[in-house]
């Protein structure tokens, strides 16, 4: 089964002039889907993007953890393990070349996840490194993904009420 995704990118920086000159223009776009709030986007800050604004690189490495957070939260829902909290501070590491080209060579996932107390924190543990086979993002990119989980464990079940 396939499936389709679609977004729409629209180029905010021409500054009057365009592209001219190297540095008539600015390295920002919005990223906008039907029904969904746009994105103000820039270049990376090492570029002169504005540091305040998402960048494409910024925007991948929240989609890795954002897939390995979901799928993390559907396998321990599976497996009777009850998640009240789920955080997470990826990093990325990335790597230009003489050439000006660019990747990234490695990811950190450091999910910060607060279970109930009694679970049982190695099968907590072992969910994520079931993560890989299935998250969509993770088994696209072609750099190495680790993850460093911390989990808390909370006598106090949070409700939705």
């Amino acid at each position: 089964m396939q499936h389709t995704y679609s977004s729409h990118l629209s180029w905010t920086g021409n500054l009057g002039t365009g592209t001219s000159g190297y540095r008539s223009y600015a390295r920002t776009w919005d990223i906008s889907a039907a029904g969904k709030e746009i994105i103000h986007c820039s270049n990376d800050p090492l570029l002169g993007g504005d540091p305040g604004k998402m960048n494409p690189e910024d925007l991948l490495i929240s989609s890795l953890s954002a897939c390995h957070m979901l799928w993390y939260l559907h396998l321990a829902s599976d497996a009777g393990i009850t998640v009240l909290e789920y955080e997470d501070s990826p990093q990325a590491t990335g790597e230009v070349l003489k050439s000006g080209a660019g990747r990234f060579i490695s990811a950190i996932l450091r999910p910060k996840i607060t279970v109930v107390a009694g679970t049982n924190i190695d099968a907590a543990t072992a969910i994520h490194h079931e993560i890989h086979k299935v998250c969509f993002i993770a088994r696209s990119v072609n750099f190495p993904v680790t993850c460093e989980p911390e989990f808390i464990l909370s006598e106090d079940v949070h409700s939705s009420e």
